[in-house]
């Protein structure tokens, strides 16, 4: 048997083109530090991440095992840091030199890593209260310089899966285009599929109406960030430490979310999403939201629209719009409702850059660690207010995403089996419908890979 050929790599000493502070010896220290306080570890997965810009691989440890001997240091110097890459992938530098938007997101990934563990990690927010975990989220896309002062709102927040058609991927580019004729940002979760699509596709409309400082602002978290590697298109990349405040990010910049097809990480958001807008104080909160895909997708959407109906309630269906095959449609609602949105915070004076009006609940904000023992004892079981039910929900996806492509979850499935999930009957089976779909229309893996289940289905009567 032939073995398999090593991708060829290379090593070079690179600077900030631009935006990295200077930092102190002990935040070098800590970055430098490979035990398991340190955050040498962090820091070289995601940079691998990084460097791997534009991957089909949606598995965070074959990564991992492409290039073992990858590794970052950080170098302090007289005038700043500098970078020291061994045995990087070669296909991110170009005659010896390293792309500039590689290099650009290379040092947001120390800026982020940096301030979340010297302000977040180091106590300064109170993370047991509501407030203090949304001025976290705010602090972190404030340092990483994502809010943007005396601008109308127009950043647009793309959802959608990474496992996508390609009818689906060219709708998704479709939109942008529209979104971007209309001089709207995008901001995604920044990997491939329905979270590229929309920034390609706004990139040419943008060119085309020779708008400049266009902003693809893609949003992720250390867990994601190996199986969903940036793409190309990204030119801010926020790393948020974990997946309750990278959600809480996105709702709160947006002024609009489109969702596009895709698979248990999409319901994941929708869940988190609608759990919010549920809630009684948001009830006169205008937030336009649109499930969107091209002709071919109408059954996946009667499918989400049925499962969301059936968990949640029939009146959710006011608070989203679904429109099939019709990219102009889209942009056109989606200006509409941005509009609303600038009349809405003008009269109650609230900001245009950061979403302070909306309630979010402690329960959409504490850290979900998706152990066997945690998904097992979810409550997703009827009796409870709408809202907290679409939290629970949203956590048993959050557990299955973990379980498919976050190397912790991947290895605590090999050790002990499938997560078991357990409900309401009429609930497990809209759910068990749900995700046996997303399998049958290989949602759950990039195609070419087959999907082995990371849950269990109980019912309870």
């Amino acid at each position: 048997m032939d073995t398999p050929r090593k991708p060829p790599t290379f090593s070079a000493r690179i600077s900030p083109a631009a935006g990295l502070d200077v930092l102190s010896r002990h935040e070098v220290a800590r970055l430098r530090d490979a035990s398991g306080g340190g955050l040498h570890e962090l820091l070289r997965r995601c940079a691998l991440a990084v460097l791997t810009q534009g991957s089909h691989n949606d598995d965070a440890r074959a990564i991992l095992e492409q290039y073992p001997d990858f590794d970052v240091q950080i170098l302090q110097q007289d005038r700043g840091v500098k970078l020291e890459l061994k045995d990087a992938p070669a296909e991110a530098f170009v005659d010896g030199r390293i792309i500039r938007g590689i290099n650009e997101l290379l040092f947001a990934v120390v800026r982020d890593i940096v301030y979340v563990s010297t302000q977040i990690e180091a106590g300064r927010f109170d993370l047991s209260d509501s407030s203090g975990v949304t001025h976290a989220v705010f602090e972190i896309l404030r340092n990483a310089r994502v809010l943007r002062a005396n601008v109308d709102p127009n950043l647009v927040v793309c959802w959608g899966g990474h496992s996508i058609s390609r009818d689906e991927y060219d709708y998704t580019k479709k939109v942008g285009y529209e979104l971007g004729l209309r001089a709207f940002d995008i901001c995604t979760g920044c990997g491939p599929g329905a979270m590229k699509g929309p920034m390609k596709g706004a990139t040419i409309a943008h060119a085309k109406q020779r708008r400049t400082k266009n902003r693809y602002i893609g949003i992720t978290e250390p867990g994601i960030i190996a199986a969903e590697s940036p793409n190309a298109i990204v030119n801010n990349l926020v790393i948020m430490p974990d997946i309750e405040k990278r959600l809480e990010a996105f709702v709160r910049v947006a002024h609009s979310i489109v969702v596009f097809p895709g698979g248990v990480g999409t319901a994941e958001e929708i869940l988190y999403l609608l759990g919010i807008l549920l809630h009684p104080a948001n009830a006169g909160l205008p937030y336009p939201l649109i499930f969107t895909g091209p002709a071919g997708s109408a059954a996946y959407f009667e499918q989400i629209d049925k499962f969301l109906k059936l968990t949640l309630g029939d009146s959710v269906s006011s608070r989203y719009r679904i429109v099939v095959g019709d990219p102009p449609g889209v942009a056109h609602h989606v200006r509409k409702g941005i509009e609303r949105v600038r009349s809405h915070r003008l009269d109650n004076k609230d900001a245009f850059f950061f979403n302070w009006a909306l309630h979010v609940e402690p329960e959409f904000q504490v850290p979900f660690m998706p152990t066997h023992e945690a998904m097992a004892a979810l409550n997703l079981h009827r009796g409870q207010e709408p809202h907290r039910l679409a939290a629970n929900l949203r956590r048993a996806f959050s557990g299955i995403v973990a379980g498919n492509v976050k190397e912790d979850g991947m290895r605590m499935i090999e050790e002990r089996g499938p997560f078991e999930i357990d409900g309401d009957r009429d609930v497990m089976e809209a759910l068990d419908a749900l995700l046996q779909s997303f399998v049958v229309q290989q949602r759950m893996k990039l195609p070419g890979s087959a999907y082995v289940p990371c849950y269990r289905i109980r019912a309870t009567s």
